[in-house]
């Protein structure tokens, strides 16, 4: 019994034909398996790719370029486990609308710069200017924050406000 042989056609490209000659059904089930494995993979390798640019995006490519925070410098720490970086923290006071009074807001920061980050620790409690990037994710090496100070523009001492003289405390008792 001789098998019989049949004709296929198969796109290869947007114009090229390709004329095959295919003894049996598992040869047709063969050539299907080979372009949906090639389609597969070039699929995934256009997913890596774009995985590979967004990542770069996020983890690199500063959300913000120029921006300056100014305050009381709190502390400059030399923190991690695996990762040793510099973290830092800002105290910015000032007026809030809706709100009464003098209110107070915390600024935490990385620094990349071990040089900038040791005169950082020696400027604890002082008036800083700082000049930061904004990025949009964290990366463990970089810092705790997503803000990473990478200049001083100004240091100033606090300007501490004379206490008022308080009148002598009054004994309750004796009245």
């Amino acid at each position: 019994m001789q098998s019989k042989k049949e004709l296929f056609f198969f796109r290869i490209t947007g114009t090229k034909l390709l004329l095959l000659e295919l003894n049996t059904k598992r040869d047709i089930i063969m050539v299907t398996k080979s372009s949906v494995s090639k389609f597969f993979r070039r699929f995934l390798i256009v997913i890596g790719l774009g995985l590979l640019v967004f990542g770069y995006v996020w983890f690199y490519v500063p959300f913000s370029d120029e921006g300056v925070k100014a305050g009381v410098l709190n502390n400059v720490k030399h923190k991690g486990i695996i990762f040793k970086t510099y973290e830092g923290e800002l105290i910015q006071s000032g007026f809030r609308p809706g709100q009464q009074g003098l209110q107070s807001n915390e600024f935490s920061f990385s620094v990349e710069n071990e040089d900038l980050a040791r005169r950082l620790m020696r400027m604890s409690g002082q008036h800083v200017k700082l000049h930061y990037k904004e990025y949009y994710g964290k990366l463990p090496w970089r810092g705790y924050s997503q803000f990473v100070v990478d200049s001083i523009f100004e240091v100033s001492p606090v300007e501490v406000q004379p206490e008022e003289e308080l009148p002598p405390a009054v004994n309750i008792e004796s009245i």
